[in-house]
C-alpha cells in the first residue's frame, strides 16, 4: 500500500519540461520587450519588416504608462515570470512557480488589452508587440497548466490525509 502512495504522488508532480518551457517563453518575451524599451530610450522606431505598424503603435499616446513605455513594463513582467521560474528551478519550493503562474494573469489581460487597442483603436499592428502577445498568452496557458498539477496534487494529499 505505501509504493502505491508513493507512486501516485509521484505522478503529480509538475513535469519537469513544463517550468523549462515557461523559462524559454519568459526568456523571449524578455528579450522582445527589452528590444522595444531600447529602441524607445534610444528614440527610435523598430523597423517593421512583415506589418508596417510599428512606428505608429509605438509612439502612440497608449505607448506609455505612468511615463514609462508599455514594453519596459512587459520587461520588468518577463523578468519577473523568468525569475520565479529559474528560482523554482532551483530550489524545488511550489510557492514560486505558483506565484509565477498566478501572474500570467497580468501579462494575458495586459496582451489582450494591447492587441484590442492596436486593432480597433490605433489601427495599426506592430509585430513585436504581437510577438510579445503571443508570449505572455503562451505563459498564461503553461501556468494554468501548472496550477492544474499544483491543484490535483493538493486534492490527492487532501484525500490521502483523510483515509
Amino acid at each position: 500500500m505505501n509504493n502505491s502512495n508513493n507512486s501516485s504522488k509521484a505522478q503529480l508532480k509538475i513535469p519537469k519540461w513544463l517550468p523549462l518551457v515557461i523559462v524559454i517563453i519568459a526568456m523571449f518575451g524578455f528579450a522582445d520587450a527589452s528590444y522595444l524599451s531600447f529602441k524607445d530610450y534610444m528614440g527610435q522606431t523598430p523597423p517593421c519588416s512583415i506589418l508596417k505598424g510599428c512606428e505608429t503603435v509605438t509612439t502612440s499616446s497608449y505607448s506609455r504608462v505612468l511615463g514609462l513605455p508599455v514594453a519596459f513594463l512587459g520587461a520588468v513582467y518577463y523578468f519577473f515570470i523568468l525569475v520565479l521560474s529559474v528560482a523554482y528551478l532551483d530550489r524545488k519550493k511550489e510557492y514560486l512557480i505558483r506565484y509565477a503562474a498566478y501572474f500570467t494573469w497580468a501579462g494575458l489581460l495586459s496582451s489582450l488589452w494591447f492587441t484590442y487597442l492596436q486593432i480597433f483603436v490605433i489601427k495599426a499592428i506592430c509585430l513585436y508587440c504581437l510577438g510579445s502577445a503571443l508570449s505572455s498568452s503562451l505563459l498564461f496557458i503553461f501556468g494554468q497548466i501548472i496550477l492544474f498539477h499544483l491543484s490535483q496534487k493538493e486534492n490527492a494529499e487532501e484525500t490521502h490525509n483523510e483515509t
